[in-house]
């Protein structure tokens, strides 16, 4: 991507000092390691453990566990980097849907994004490395361990900067959704019909990563992708499908347990919001749009 090293954004928490507290994992939107972790489980134990992530709880976010500031994080030049990086993406992937929201009748403000290492207590309960960056609506935050970005890359096969920023973009993408009210009802609408709940997720992710393409759209209007970014972005919503997952952990593929949508879903819905730069576009809770 075309972009300058600059500051650290305002809208960075940075707990990569501190240590995480205890708690629960509800209301969180799980990430790439977290969906392995449960989906494993679900599978040993034959139940579909997801259900038991669908609302809100835990503690306040506190950004010690004794509640103090967290001191300063010691970092890497490679880290450093990837802070200026995330910082640039998070404040323009924020302009971005503040002048595209209002359009679409409803009120946009900025989410903060958390970074931490190891593991972290956010409102949404506590949560470790291994599930992978996240939204909490509770919260309105996002989280991730910048060390997700070199799984992506080794783990996944998903390499480049426009990679890592999908993946931002895909947990913002929640935060409009929690704007819009449409993870509200969309947890009204699992409880109401518990045997829809795992396509309902599906559906919730996949407009996420259309309004990830939605913002990618932006950034190719204003030519500040590099060759081969377009790409890059697909390729990471590709590499975290459920089939593929599945596949990778356990070997095989069980589609009843299917949280965030196939790698040809996933790279579909964002390549609808690419091509369209049109949230109108991305209306995945209509009939059969899954």
């Amino acid at each position: 991507m075309r972009w300058t090293p600059g500051g650290e954004s305002s809208n960075v928490e940075d707990r990569r000092g501190s240590s995480g507290g205890g708690g629960g994992f509800g209301g969180i939107h799980l990430g790439i390691g977290g969906t392995v972790i449960v989906l494993v489980l679900s599978l040993i134990f034959h139940r579909n453990l997801f259900t038991l992530l669908g609302d809100g709880g835990g503690a306040p976010a506190t950004t010690t566990a004794s509640g103090d500031a967290a001191p300063p994080a010691s970092e890497s030049p490679q880290e450093h980097k990837e802070v200026q990086f995330v910082s640039f993406v998070l404040d323009d992937a924020q302009q971005t849907w503040a002048a595209i929201l209002p359009k679409e009748g409803a009120t946009y403000h900025d989410a903060k994004l958390v970074l931490f290492r190891g593991g972290v207590q956010s409102g949404c309960g506590q949560a470790e490395t291994a599930m992978g960056p996240f939204y909490c609506p509770l919260d309105e935050k996002l989280y991730i361990d910048l060390g997700f970005y070199d799984e992506l890359r080794d783990k996944f096969g998903a390499p480049g900067e426009f990679a890592q920023a999908y993946v931002l973009a895909h947990e913002l993408g929640h935060h409009v959704q929690h704007l819009e009210g449409i993870d509200a009802q969309m947890r009204k609408l699992q409880k109401q019909h518990p045997d829809q709940a795992n396509e309902l997720s599906v559906r919730l992710e996949l407009q996420a990563d259309c309004y990830a393409g939605v913002w990618g759209h932006s950034t190719q209007q204003r030519q500040l992708l590099d060759p081969g970014d377009i790409q890059s972005g697909l390729q990471a919503a590709a590499s975290v499908g459920d089939d593929r997952l599945q596949k990778m952990s356990t070997g095989h593929v069980s589609p009843d347990s299917f949280t965030h949508g196939t790698s040809a879903q996933r790279e579909s819905w964002f390549k609808k919001g690419f091509d369209s730069g049109d949230p109108k576009a991305c209306d995945t809770f209509s009939s059969n749009a899954a």
